[in-house]
């Protein structure tokens, strides 16, 4: 049986809890596991450190702190942008940008971030840039279903456009029959 180690594909089922009550986060069932490559930076190191050497089967119960995970939680990463950064076609756009909702935002280097709304006020909105789990100590209990070699179109980086439209995000759009052609 193989084990889990760099280039192995890997998939797995779990539940992961954050806070106090041990709310239940997110769920990876065996209908829509959490797939991945092992050892190419894909996941958390620490989750990764956890499932390294496990086999199909093998269950898991483990914590990552915050800090080895997404962070502490940061009051300088929630900031007021002007309100016409979100007009659209000259309105503002007050479908998508309402309190709770999350919004795809770009840097100043053309990186892709999401914020999420804290609250629009008469001239600003105000927005958090702090990840979702910042802050948060994440509690893994699942179970490895899945270890084998990757293939090679797996192990293509997601923005390289050469694993097809799921794989560079362009979804339907530019992809024609011969594959993505972003």
């Amino acid at each position: 049986m193989e084990e889990i180690k760099a280039g192995k594909y890997v998939a797995c089922i779990y539940d992961l809890k954050v806070g106090a009550e041990q709310e239940i986060m997110e769920k990876a069932t065996t209908e829509v596991p959490l797939t991945f490559i092992f050892g190419l930076g894909e996941m958390l190191p620490a989750f990764e450190e956890k499932l390294s050497g496990m086999k199909v089967g093998d269950k898991f119960d483990f914590e990552i702190k915050s800090e080895d995970a997404y962070g502490p939680y940061d009051q300088e990463h929630i900031i007021e942008l002007p309100k016409d950064l979100f007009m659209v076609e000259g309105k503002f756009d007050d479908e998508v940008v309402t309190p709770g909702n999350v919004v795809p935002m770009m840097d100043a280097q053309g990186n892709r971030l999401n914020a999420t709304v804290v609250e629009v006020k008469e001239d600003t909105v105000e927005l958090d840039f702090n990840h979702p789990l910042a802050g948060e100590d994440l509690h893994f209990i699942g179970e490895v279903i899945e270890v084998r070699d990757a293939r090679p179109e797996e192990l293509m980086p997601a923005s390289s456009c050469g694993g097809g439209c799921s794989s560079c995000g362009c979804g339907d759009e530019g992809c024609g029959d011969e594959g993505c052609n972003c």
